[in-house]
């Protein structure tokens, strides 16, 4: 049996373009390039049909590590909380003030982004800042 080399995380929302943008500035990814034959994605979306234009918007990791993000559309809008969140890890390997010290910074940058900070979870040792992307969904800064 083989095991999986390569995945992809996919978001539920409801400006996928918006989202996926806001995502690449958070973990340094890029927007892949357009379909063949199209010089731009706005190009590209033009030429669906009405009803899957802006429909979806990928993003991906340019060293080819991290796995690619999709964000499709959907009709409903987010209810209750994430049942599997991401984690930006800024702090690895960092404890006590050290750690904290760079999770505030991040957090600064990510709010400055259009994130939301929602709390800071501190036990005296470990940390991490729980916060909202741009459309609500819950992710943690650790």
């Amino acid at each position: 049996m083989s095991s999986v080399k390569q995945f992809q995380v996919t978001f539920d929302c409801a400006e996928p373009e918006r989202l996926a943008r806001f995502w690449c500035e958070v973990l340094g990814y890029v927007v892949p390039p357009p379909p063949k034959g199209f010089a731009t994605w706005d190009v590209f979306d033009r030429s669906l049909p009405p009803e899957r234009q802006g429909s979806s918007f990928a993003c991906s990791d340019p060293s080819g590590v991290g796995p690619r993000l999709f964000f499709q559309r959907v009709p409903e809008g987010k209810v209750v909380k994430n049942r599997v969140h991401l984690c930006v890890r800024v702090g690895t390997g960092l404890v006590g003030e050290e750690r904290l010290a760079t999770l505030e910074a991040e957090c600064v940058r990510l709010v400055a982004l259009g994130a939301v900070r929602v709390r800071l979870l501190y036990d005296g040792h470990d940390s991490c800042i729980v916060m909202q992307d741009i459309e609500g969904n819950e992710f943690c800064v650790d």
